[in-house]
């Protein structure tokens, strides 16, 4: 399948025409809306539904309501100094519908490795012919956060401390404050916590081919993203400890990535001989 790259913001306009919003139906074709992308004011996309009194009532789980799901695609591993190549969030609900969707494609400013763009497909040149500012891309990234945990709506992420330690350092770098990122739900974590005895690696292709997930154009962004919450999902089905109201969740999975954490740290130690190892459990922030 070629592989598609994400557009850089923009926001679709048409003189004397409806402007469609995130909760317009779809068309009686069966079509999808032509939702407006990356560019609209996410406070405006968000706000016509109270989600914060629905996400306050302690009988209403995770999944039973809307949530965001983001990624990253980077120049590198290392969260504090790599730069964002690509971003994407959706707004999926319960049924895994994407009911709207935004995604970036950013100039970092730098050289992005070829290892890095092995990964996700985009070299410097095409970064830099069609990327966004780096600072607009993390800026309107850092509004559209802000706008979801103001309004209470869970933003999950596969290994949430990765990404969320990305967008903070860049939002530094770039003079901006990040919101408290909470609550946030880790199919990572998630994972870790059900299935404490795994064979085979955890990474989220491999989980998606073990619990067949669909997967398409792994390594983009926009699709990571999207097999990601279809992966929480499922998981909280098979696990129904696991569908509890957002909040609950996340003071949960504090705990639970600093035991696994912790567990993990002596693996090591005691397979390398090595006192010194340590694993911070830090989430979904690594500090």
């Amino acid at each position: 399948m070629p592989h598609q790259e994400p557009a850089a913001p923009s926001t679709r306009q048409s003189e004397g025409t409806h402007q469609p919003t995130l909760f317009d139906p779809p068309g009686e074709t069966g079509g999808q809306v032509d939702l407006p992308r990356a560019g609209v004011d996410p406070r405006d996309v968000v706000g016509p539904i109270d989600w914060a009194t629905i996400a306050s009532d302690p009988a209403v789980a995770w999944t039973e309501q809307p949530v965001a799901t983001f990624d990253l695609e980077t120049t590198g591993r290392e969260a504090t100094t790599c730069r964002i190549v690509t971003a994407s969030v959706l707004l999926v609900d319960p049924t895994g519908q994407v009911l709207h969707e935004w995604e970036w494609l950013a100039d970092p400013g730098v050289e992005i490795p070829e290892g890095a763009a092995a990964i996700h497909g985009i070299t410097t040149e095409h970064a830099r012919t069609h990327g966004a500012p780096a600072a607009a891309v993390v800026a309107e990234t850092v509004e559209l956060m802000d706008a979801l945990f103001e309004h209470s709506i869970p933003v999950l992420a596969f290994n949430a401390a990765y990404d969320f330690t990305v967008l903070e350092a860049e939002a530094r770098r770039h003079g901006l404050n990040c919101p408290t990122a909470q609550p946030v739900i880790d199919p990572y974590v998630l994972h870790k916590q059900v299935r404490r005895r795994w064979r085979g690696k955890r990474t989220l292709v491999a989980l998606c081919e073990a619990y067949q997930v669909r997967l398409e154009s792994a390594h983009t962004s926009a699709a990571d993203a999207l097999a990601a919450v279809h992966l929480a999902q499922l998981l909280a089905r098979e696990n129904p400890e696991l569908s509890v109201p957002a909040q609950v969740l996340h003071q949960s999975q504090i705990g639970w990535a600093q035991e696994q954490a912790a567990s993990f740290q002596e693996y090591l130690r005691q397979k390398k001989n090595d006192p010194t190892v340590v694993i911070h459990g830090d989430w979904p922030l690594r500090r």
